[in-house]
């Protein structure tokens, strides 16, 4: 199963079909971004600094790891963070902060992901400048907000653009609906900086001058669906078949990931986001394994069986990469802005 429309993944009949329709989007899009850009359509601008994680394209392109990595380490660097999402998949109206065990069909499975692994505040809104006023009336000593997919949620005024960049996600490379891209990718001349799985396969794509990071999303260990104290080793995996669930934007890496791990992968690919009922899930005879990405784990556990194990991820971000975000954060501190190392009126935000 797969939401992606297949002329996607290539300039054919349809997508030429299409194209016309991508050009008044790609104009509409360019439009947007001038209005805002002349002050025609206001900003909000919150008291602290703003990092924006998101991507040019439709679909998933590995963010939630990006997002809970620099969400740790600026943390460890003393940096006291937030996070505000979409809550794409969720129900709920208005804002709310996302407990760790709290129901992903209400605040959406990325959102609830993030506020176990991230260990950070988590705000959903389908209104950023909402989240983020809500996020800092609970949490006034946070001091950097890092808005997850917020590329293109141009009213929130940002200190920081952060793109990550998936070749394999970037399909035929035109703009809806002939193809996945919500922006075009000249988009990248104007971002702060790129990290992508393979630096090497998106080096022609990247402006000279825009840096460009590496990001690698490491194993880390098969974790019980039903009881998150048992664990066992990536070893467990080799020679065993097993039956891999997969509701996210690339569900062939996590596939390739497992069967690099020596499983035999029989797959099962959903949507992303894919809000999963037991008969979803009725496969594998019994005593067979059936393995999760931890997105998906959020909102299985209500159906796990003895053999159900969640494969836990980590993403590794260049250090460079937290040292640059550092050093902007420090330079807008000498000049007055962003709150750093201390904001009064946290919970003010300025249209």
């Amino acid at each position: 199963m797969s939401s992606a429309p297949a002329w996607w993944s290539h300039r054919g009949a349809v997508a030429l079909g299409l194209l016309p329709c991508s050009w008044l989007f790609g104009l509409a899009v360019r439009l947007r971004a001038l209005a805002y850009r002349r002050g025609w359509l206001r900003r909000c601008r919150p008291p602290v600094f703003v990092l924006v994680v998101g991507n040019l394209n439709v679909g998933g392109s590995g963010k939630t790891p990006v997002v809970a990595a620099l969400a740790r380490a600026l943390e460890a660097r003393g940096v006291r963070c937030g996070i505000v999402s979409r809550g794409y998949g969720g129900n709920l109206e208005g804002t709310a902060e996302v407990p760790a065990e709290g129901d992903p069909a209400c605040y959406g499975d990325e959102p609830v992901l993030l506020a176990r692994e991230a260990q950070v505040p988590v705000v959903v809104g389908r209104a950023r400048c909402a989240a983020v006023a809500e996020l800092l009336r609970r949490h006034p000593d946070v001091r950097l907000v890092v808005a997850d997919d917020g590329l293109q949620h141009l009213r929130l005024q940002r200190d920081f653009e952060l793109v990550v960049l998936d070749r394999g996600a970037l399909g035929n490379g035109w703009l809806l609906p002939a193809g996945p891209l919500r922006e075009p990718l000249s988009r990248l001349r104007t971002v702060d900086a790129v990290v992508a799985h393979d630096p090497r396969q998106v080096r022609t794509l990247v402006p000279a001058g825009v840096p460009l990071h590496g990001l690698r999303l490491e194993p880390e260990a098969l974790v019980s669906l039903d009881d998150p104290s048992r664990r066992l080793p990536l070893a467990a995996l080799s020679g065993r078949r097993v039956h891999a669930v997969a509701g996210i934007g690339r569900p062939e890496r996590f596939f390739a990931t497992l069967r690099a791990l020596g499983a035999e992968v029989v797959p099962h690919a959903f949507p992303d986001h894919h809000p999963y009922r037991a008969e979803d899930l009725d496969f594998g005879a019994p005593g067979e394994w059936r393995i999760f990405t931890s997105k998906d784990a959020v909102k299985c556990r209500a159906y796990a069986r003895p053999h159900d194990w969640v494969l836990t991820v980590r993403a590794r971000l260049d250090e460079t990469l937290v040292e640059r975000i550092l050093e902007r954060i420090h330079g807008h501190s000498s000049a007055g802005r962003a709150g750093m190392p201390a904001v009064q009126g946290a919970a003010q935000i300025r249209p």
